[in-house]
């Protein structure tokens, strides 16, 4: 048994993108960039641009509240994926794949939406049943297989 977690917390170099599988699964990517806790030898802070994605309700959660320069904590698992390329070569995709999703940022002065520090996920996208599970409201379907 082995353990894949990642907790990160990091701002949207820019705005969420939210595209749907063929088979009506949401999926949200997006880039964290998280500031590294040491200093470079000029004296500045780097940052590690991380890629981030979130699938179903919480997926279409992060489209509707995240966009770029949006401070959101994110805890998840490191994904590593391969396709081939047009080019004939293999290319490998590390991406780390959201589980929970808390939106740190303060809230708009112009959004309609009180949501301030809200975390959000595990119940989003992990069953309790075989077939599906409740969060805010929303019924999800986990039956749709994961796209890759």
């Amino acid at each position: 048994m082995g353990m894949n977690r990642i907790n990160l917390v990091g701002r949207l170099t820019k705005d969420s993108e939210l595209k749907y599988t063929p088979n009506g699964v949401a999926v949200c990517s997006f880039t964290l960039a998280v500031d590294r806790n040491f200093k470079n030898a000029q004296g500045e802070r780097e940052a590690d641009f991380i890629p981030v994605v979130v699938y179903r309700q919480l997926a279409e959660l992060c489209a509707e509240y995240l966009s770029k320069g949006k401070l959101a904590g994110i805890d998840g698992r490191l994904q590593v994926r391969t396709y081939d390329a047009q080019d004939g070569q293999r290319r490998w995709v590390y991406e780390v794949v959201a589980d929970n999703v808390q939106f740190l940022s303060p809230k708009d002065k112009d959004s309609t939406h009180n949501d301030n520090s809200r975390t959000y996920g595990s119940a989003a996208n992990k069953a309790s049943s075989p077939s599906s599970d409740h969060f805010l409201g929303y019924e999800v379907s986990l039956d749709d297989d994961i796209p890759f």
